[in-house]
């Protein structure tokens, strides 16, 4: 009784925070969400401005080429309403039960978590390494954040990552655009806002292509 009690609350932050009663005038931009919108509200659903989709990866250490990375990248879960997340979330294994290495990946449906994929090829993602014992409620934090729509420009923002490692976790956000340094920045003054990071946490950043040429995440990265 007390998990049932704790996800309506949750359900019901979740909605005031997402503005989900007014989402229909703001949200909709097209006929096909305008269809997926309707068909919610029907079902007595809550509909999230974007469908996300929800990917596993759990590699073996040490080895990393573009086509075992791609094979290794599975679908787990497709959401596009208040309480799919919420299903979908509660379900998943906090951060601290993951092995080492795995990476969660948090993406708009349609866009694959690939540097390469057409969404992501152009951008980057600000990145921010979080000790084991915060990590979790920092992830939460932004995916509400995400689901929410709260994030400034969410239309530049592809989808997030939570990667955990042997003895950090790491967290980041991809946009699509790298080179436009107004909107990266304006994207990492949000994501500081809206989580409330402490000032002793640095966020760095990395185009894709850097990635791609040094065929790492999370090195040779500038400091935002």
């Amino acid at each position: 009784m007390e998990i049932t009690e704790r996800r309506d609350d949750e359900i019901r932050d979740a909605k005031e925070s997402a503005n989900i009663d007014t989402i229909k005038p703001q949200y909709v931009t097209d006929s096909f969400s305008d269809e997926r919108y309707s068909r919610e509200v029907k079902d007595g659903l809550h509909p999230l401005r974007y469908k996300f989709a929800i990917w596993y990866t759990r590699r073996t250490p040490g080895v990393r080429s573009q086509t075992s990375y791609e094979d290794n990248i599975k679908k787990i879960v497709e959401f596009s309403t208040v309480e799919g997340f919420w299903a979908s979330y509660c379900h998943l294994a906090r951060s601290s039960l993951l092995p080492n290495p795995t990476d969660l990946h948090f993406f708009k449906d349609g866009i694959r978590p690939l540097w390469e994929d057409g969404a992501n090829c152009n951008g980057g993602k600000w990145i921010i390494r979080f000790s084991k014992v915060v990590s979790a409620r920092f992830w939460e934090d932004l995916l509400l954040a995400l689901v929410g729509d709260q994030l400034d420009d969410a239309e530049n923002i592809c989808g997030a990552v939570l990667s955990v490692r042997i003895n950090e976790d790491i967290i980041s956000v991809w946009n699509r655009n790298a080179s436009d340094h107004q909107a990266v920045v304006g994207l990492r003054d949000s994501i500081k806002r809206h989580l409330k990071l402490p000032h002793a946490y640095l966020m760095e950043y990395k185009p894709h292509d850097a990635s791609l040429r040094d065929n790492s995440s999370y090195r040779n990265t500038w400091r935002g």
